[in-house]
């Protein structure tokens, strides 16, 4: 895929709530889709072969990124904050953030640390919170924050980061790649599958506002879009550097991260085997993951319209709630990949195994003691 798509995304400005450049973004890169948006800045993309008779595949992906919003304006011209998102208090001190005013202007601020000439001990040892850290822009006063400056409480913040790509090495460096890299596979996944003249489902494209914030974009989109199955895409957290080689579980470069659990959804184990299937035949590197903590979309997606299967695939990016982080492009193109032949073979067998319809059906050698108390009742 165009890494141009990556970093066009990930440089856009979307703080939760504030996904308006990204949305656009991803549009101008969906030619030939049917597209419209809501008034969460949620962005549907439907493949122009969709059919509307057909069970529908909703690719999710959210668009927003952990971010920082303006709570109040001290009298200093420090910037009281407080997270759009969970971020770790340690990664925020001494930080280039640009705040968009309402005019639309982008200013320039620093998030505040105490220099080691001022600390105190206990200070240079512990993380301060987020009551302690300020956004100075340069200003003295309150009046020149508001009046020069024209920022107000509610005004966004994100990290001032430009995207950089190492083609040598295929690494990829930027912001926001939880989920900017997800975005891209919903490009590329509708890319690729509009060049097929049928397919077994309709497809729509999701992209979700306010997933750092409750999952609130995805619950809007499940109602609207109404899937009989969902992939899901999300830059994944890598733990390559964290665990030991053989527990790692989302290294970079070693392909797609399948999920099979977190603490929001528990994988559906007929959708994870086809994606092994897939993985297996069409030699798409992909690595299985069992988290003991965090959580994606899928926690919504599945219960909000009825019972709804997801796929989960990750991207592994590093360093994910932070300012900046790496992924690969060969990893993008592997869940895309995977994504586009699992929709292939979504034929009505699939979809029924997946769906299990008539799980309460066993095979007549089945030693299933619902089976034998069945028969001794006859």
């Amino acid at each position: 895929m165009d890494v141009k798509i990556l970093e066009d995304l990930s440089n856009a400005f979307g703080p939760s709530g504030f996904e308006r450049d990204v949305i656009c973004t991803a549009a101008s890169y969906l030619n030939g889709m049917k597209l419209h948006s809501d008034a969460m800045y949620n962005l549907y993309a439907e493949l122009p072969g969709n059919t509307g008779k057909k069970p529908v595949v909703m690719l999710d992906a959210h668009t927003d990124e952990c971010s920082l919003m303006i709570q109040a304006i001290q009298e200093n011209g420090r910037l009281s904050v407080l997270t759009l998102g969970s971020m770790h208090m340690s990664t925020l001190p001494a930080h280039s953030y640009l705040i968009r005013t309402r005019s639309g202007k982008l200013v320039r601020g620093i998030t505040t640390s105490v220099p080691v000439h001022f600390a105190t001990q206990a200070q240079a040892m512990d993380s301060q919170t987020i009551e302690e850290i300020f956004l100075d822009v340069g200003a003295s006063d309150r009046r020149e924050v508001m009046e020069d400056y024209g920022i107000h409480i509610g005004d966004p913040a994100v990290p001032e980061v430009t995207f950089d790509y190492d083609c040598e090495h295929d690494i990829c460096f930027g912001k926001a790649f939880d989920n900017r890299a997800g975005c891209a596979c919903i490009i590329g996944t509708l890319q690729e599958l509009a060049k097929d003249q049928e397919l077994p489902v309709d497809v729509v494209g999701a992209f979700a506002s306010q997933e750092e914030v409750g999952m609130r974009g995805a619950e809007a989109t499940t109602h609207t879009v109404k899937p009989d199955l969902c992939i899901l895409f999300e830059g994944s957290p890598s733990d390559d550097g964290i665990f030991a080689e053989g527990v790692m579980q989302g290294q970079l470069k070693h392909g797609v991260q399948i999920r099979r659990r977190d603490l929001s959804y528990i994988s559906n184990d007929q959708f994870i085997d086809l994606a092994h299937q897939i993985g297996d035949e069409y030699r798409i590197p992909y690595q299985d993951a069992v988290r003991r903590g965090g959580s994606t979309n899928a926690g919504k997606i599945s219960l909000v319209e009825g019972v709804v299967p997801v796929l989960v695939l990750g991207v592994p990016s590093r360093y994910v709630h932070t300012p900046f982080n790496y992924c690969s492009m060969r990893d993008v193109d592997a869940a895309v990949q995977m994504a586009v032949e699992v929709i292939r073979h979504l034929t009505e067998e699939k979809r029924d195994q997946i769906l299990r319809k008539d799980a309460f059906r066993f095979p007549a050698n089945t030693d299933c003691r619902l089976e034998k108390c069945q028969n001794k009742g006859k």
